[in-house]
Formats: C-alpha cells, structure tokens, sequence
C-alpha cells in the first residue's frame, strides 16, 4: 500500500513539474488572436519610494507606451524622498506625455505602497485604473497587452513580474524564484481559469473597486495582491493574466536580500492561502528525487534513473526559460538547482517568521 502511495504522488509530482511547463511554453510560442477592441483612456498610477539606479529605465518606460490615450500618475510618499528628483527629471525629458507627480501619504492602512497610491486613485481621471510597482520594466505593448485580457467575466487583470539581467549568482537565484518556478505555476492556473493577483500590476475598473470596498478594503490583508483576489472572487469575477509577462530587471543580488525577500513572499502566500501554502513543501526536484531513491534502494527503480530524472527535471525548466526568453545561461542552471535545495528551508522558516517588512516598514492588516 506505502508503494502504491509512493508511485502516485511521485507520478503526480512529475506530471505537475512537466505539465505546467508545457502548459506556459504553449503561451509563449503559440500565438492568440486577439477581438479587436477599443482604446479607452487610462490612467497608469507608479508608486514610488527610494531611487534605486534601474528605476530611472523602469520609470522612464512609462513614458514610451504604444496607447494612444493615457495618463501618467506618479506617487511618492514625501517631499524629500530621492525618487522625486528622478521623477521630475523624466517628466522634464517628456513634455508631450501628460503627467503629475502627487507627494504625500493618507495612513488608512498598515500597507505603505497603499498609503502612498491613495492620492494617486483618487486624482486619476479615467475609470480604468492601472497600478503599477516602478521596478516594472514597461513593454510598448503593456497597456495594450492588459487591456486584450479584459473579456467576459473577468474582474482584475494582474501578472507577476519575471527576473531579466541578473548580474550575479544570487540575482540569477531570484530570477529562477521568480521565473520557472512562480512565474510557470501562476501562468499555468491562470490558463485553467483560476488566476491569482500579483501586486507589480494591477489593472482595475474603478467601479469594481469601490464596491470591493476601495484600497482600503485591500489593506485589510497583509499583501494587497492577496486581498485583490479574494475581493474579486466575492463579487463573483475571475482574475486574468497576460498571455506573457513583464520584466524586472535584476541587476546584482546579495544572498541575504534575496533570502529575506523570498521568506516574506512566503510568509504571505501562508497568511493569504495557507492551504495552498501548505503543498509547496512538495515543489521542486528534492520531493521526487527522494521517491526515486527509495525505488533505487527497493530495487524497484535502476540507480541510473536518479541523474536521467535530474537531468530531464531541470532541462524541462531551462528549455522553458530559453523558448520564453528569460535567463538560461550555465549559471541560470545551477540557480535553478539552488533553488530547488532552498525550498524545504524557506518552507519550514516560514512558520517561524510571524513578522512582515518592506521598504524598512512593518507591513500589517488593519481590520
């Protein structure tokens, strides 16, 4: 009977790993052809907080988006906050695009990133609200490309962003996190039709909103993303994906900043779906490879199966990540490997770190 078990949930594990790459390498090398819509105006909202030396590429993407109608809304937190001089300047550099610079913070919530795109939600002129964090590198094609995902019964369109231009082992670490591994499994429900939102973008009708309950309503989770997805479900809509998603530029990563951005990741897909949560101590190689060497040690399985399992698991990945176009260099590869032996680590911390930080903030929920 243990056998039994033991064959299904390592044949299940496999057919998870490969079929989601399959299922995301369909989106990207398969084409879709998108119902001619129209262009209505939008307003695109960046928050923003510190300087950091890709932001001025990130942010100065705004600017050169392939939509006819926009406006472009920047939020920081305070006058003296070092984002304001690089925002100023971008607006200098682009006159023809209309665009404002809003300081200042409305404290409603225990979110930082919400308290800061109060100002910015209420200001905006048009019913379409897209909030977007400003370490997203912007594609000519964004607008367009969130707008084709706006069909029937869809109530959110959102996207978790993939690592591009790691320039250091530690980077390409976060770049594997986010790319063949979070990335594939969210692009993957997604096309089943139960997508998840993701904080780097979140493209809301306003009136949905505001029966949501407004940013308010999302503040009374610890990650607006989470309380985004629940608060569409409850009125009875779906959240949609792009078909690819948008890049964040990486550059150099040290091992303790990863680490910790990775456990507070974590610590909040527990508190927002701990069910779900609770799975992930069986994603990546470790789990089947473990089945397999009892197999091995039963001799129920060839002790050459153990490094053809290796090698089919992560070629699987890096195939997915250079037909997508992600990093898929040597280096990449061992990320990939490293990561994989991180994730029982990351899940067990996880129960030991109650306390949530971004940007130097204790982030809670205000009920």
């Amino acid at each position: 009977m243990l056998i039994t078990l033991s064959v299904a949930l390592f044949s299940l594990l496999a057919a998870l790993h490969f079929g989601t790459i399959a299922m995301t390498l369909w989106r990207y090398l398969v084409p879709r052809r998108s119902a001619p819509r129209g262009q209505p105006f939008l307003s695109l909202i960046r928050p923003v907080c510190g300087a950091d030396p890709i932001e001025r590429e990130t942010l100065g993407s705004s600017f050169a988006l392939d939509y006819p109608q926009y406006e472009l809304i920047f939020c920081a937190p305070r006058e003296n906050d070092p984002s304001v001089a690089l925002v100023k300047d971008l607006m200098a550099q682009h006159p023809a695009r209309p665009a404002r610079l809003l300081i200042g913070e409305t404290a409603l919530t225990g979110n930082p990133k919400l308290n800061n795109l109060f100002k910015g939600v209420e200001a905006a002129r048009s019913p379409w609200l897209v909030m977007t964090d400003s370490n997203l590198l912007l594609p000519p094609s964004y607008l367009d490309d969130l707008l084709d995902c706006w069909t029937s019964g869809v109530g959110l369109v959102s996207g978790p962003p993939v690592g591009s231009r790691p320039e250091s082992f530690w980077a390409a670490v976060e770049a594997a996190f986010l790319n063949t591994n979070q990335a594939r499994w969210q692009l993957s429900i997604d096309s089943l039709g139960f997508g998840f939102a993701q904080g780097k973008t979140l493209f809301w009708r306003r009136d949905l909103l505001e029966q949501a309950g407004g940013l308010v309503a999302l503040g009374r989770e610890l990650a607006e993303d989470v309380a985004s997805t629940k608060a569409v479900r409850a009125q009875g809509f779906r959240v949609r994906l792009p078909r690819k998603l948008f890049a964040q530029p990486l550059g150099k990563r040290e091992r303790r900043p990863v680490w910790h951005r990775q456990l507070r990741w974590s610590r909040l897909r527990l508190e927002g779906f701990p069910i779900f949560f609770m799975l992930e101590i069986f994603q990546g190689a470790l789990p089947p490879l473990l089945l397999l060497s009892t197999f091995v040690g039963m001799g129920l399985a060839p002790l050459w199966s153990l490094p053809v399992l290796g090698g089919l698991w992560f070629g699987a990945e890096w195939l997915l990540a250079r037909a997508a176009g992600w990093p898929s260099g040597p280096r990449d590869l061992a990320a990939m490997i490293v990561r994989d032996a991180l994730f029982p680590v990351l899940w067990l911390s996880t129960w030991r770190s109650p306390t949530i930080h971004w940007r130097g903030h204790r982030v809670e929920a205000i009920d």
